[in-house]
This record gives structure tokens, C-alpha cells and sequence, in this order.
């Protein structure tokens, strides 16, 4: 993989400005643990943001069953 791809990559991932640079600086020195380092560690951070968001979504289906079923119940059940 050449700079400019992982670079690609990183920045669809939604990777943060600051963590794909040093991703990069990493990369391009040759210090290829460290960059899986980094990588793992920027990969648990999105993970935490997308389990944070199913929380989120969670939470509004459960809002939206209870006010459904109210207009159910308000309206005799049609």
C-alpha cells in the first residue's frame, strides 16, 4: 500500500486529521508496529463512537414504540 492510499483510507474511515498524520509519519519511517498501533487504537475509538450511536438509536426506537403505541391506544387500537 503506498502513502497516498493509506491516506485515502484514513480519511474514509473518518479517521482525525491529527491521528492519520501520525499514522502516516509512522508509516512513511517504516515503523510498521507502530502504525498497526496506532491504526488499532484509532479502530477502538470508532468503535466506541458506533456503539455509542446504536445507544443513541436504541433510545429513540424505544421513544418511538412508547409514542406509537400511545396513538394506538388514543385511538382505540387502529
Amino acid at each position: 500500500m503506498d502513502k497516498e492510499h493509506l491516506r485515502q483510507c484514513l480519511f474514509d474511515a473518518g479517521c482525525r486529521d491529527e491521528i492519520a498524520e501520525c499514522i502516516l509519519r509512522e508509516f512513511e519511517s517504516g515503523n510498521l508496529n507502530d502504525t498497526l498501533k496506532l491504526m488499532k487504537k484509532e479502530r477502538c475509538r470508532a468503535m466506541d463512537e458506533y456503539h455509542e450511536s446504536g445507544r443513541k438509536v436504541d433510545c429513540m426506537d424505544f421513544v418511538l414504540r412508547n409514542i406509537n403505541n400511545e396513538i394506538n391506544k388514543n385511538n382505540g387500537g387502529i
